[in-house]
């Protein structure tokens, strides 16, 4: 008899195309069901709780799986996968679930968090994104807080997808400011695809004051992709938390 596990790991995407298996392209969930299925002597399919982009990270980012093994408490396990897996993915836990339960459609709320460095630092080059000049603070988090006023983010969300709705309840949505980093927090119910790193790119140019606040709400409404600004390098954003239902647990 299998056992559902939700697998919690993180990752950097520098060097992958995204989570979702691709042709012709690398991809974390492509490493990941490869190294599980060799050390687990059987095929497993790993299902993410969501799509990332090329080069974005994960801080924290859960999967699902069915397997025959006990891997609750196998520490010996949980060695021998991280030894196997390329240094840039991590898994920290296999935690058993109910049957049923869907790493991506039983997610109640997702965090993401865009790093901005104010300073060319060459140690974090590759998880922030340099950005020069006087930018008006105040005013972007004025915008950022009109985010949980709307429903409907098809300005912020790459065309062409296969999505059925545009629609997200942004929870929150916050600057955190430093004299030389800038962090981006929003937690939303779901997010679209390319969505975070289109919403900081119309920020950022409301904070150099090519729009204004008036502009930042047009945008939204005109639910055209073409009228928001252009989305901010994906090397800066981060997923950082997921949040579940209780009762999908032991």
């Amino acid at each position: 008899m299998k056992t559902r596990y939700f697998i919690k790991l993180s990752f950097k995407g520098t060097n992958y195309h995204g989570w979702q298996i691709q042709p012709n392209a690398i991809t974390v969930q492509q490493v990941l069901t490869r190294d599980l299925s060799l050390l687990l002597g059987e095929e497993v399919q790993v299902t993410g709780c969501g799509r990332t982009d090329t080069g974005v990270h994960a801080r924290v980012f859960y999967a699902h799986m069915d397997c025959r093994g006990d891997l609750t408490d196998d520490q010996d396990f949980l060695f021998k996968i991280n030894s196997k897996l390329p240094g840039d993915i991590a898994i920290s836990q296999f935690i058993p679930v109910k049957p049923d339960a869907h790493a991506r459609f039983d997610a109640v709320t997702r965090n993401y968090e865009y790093h901005i460095e104010r300073n060319k630092e060459v140690f974090t080059t590759e998880y922030a994104h340099y950005v020069y000049g006087p930018l008006d603070i105040p005013v972007m988090q004025k915008a950022s807080d009109l985010l949980s006023e709307y429903t409907d983010f098809t300005s912020f969300s790459k065309v062409d997808t296969d999505t059925k709705t545009n629609n997200c309840k942004v929870h929150f949505a916050r600057w955190d400011i430093t004299e030389d980093k800038m962090v981006f927090t929003i937690q939303a119910d779901r997010f679209l695809r390319n969505m975070v790193r289109a919403i900081v790119g119309t920020l950022l140019d409301l904070g150099f004051r090519r729009i204004d606040l008036d502009g930042f709400r047009q945008i939204i409404e005109s639910k055209t992709r073409s009228n928001a600004g252009t989305s901010a390098p994906a090397r800066g954003l981060f997923l950082t938390d997921v949040q579940y239902p209780p009762e999908i647990f032991f």
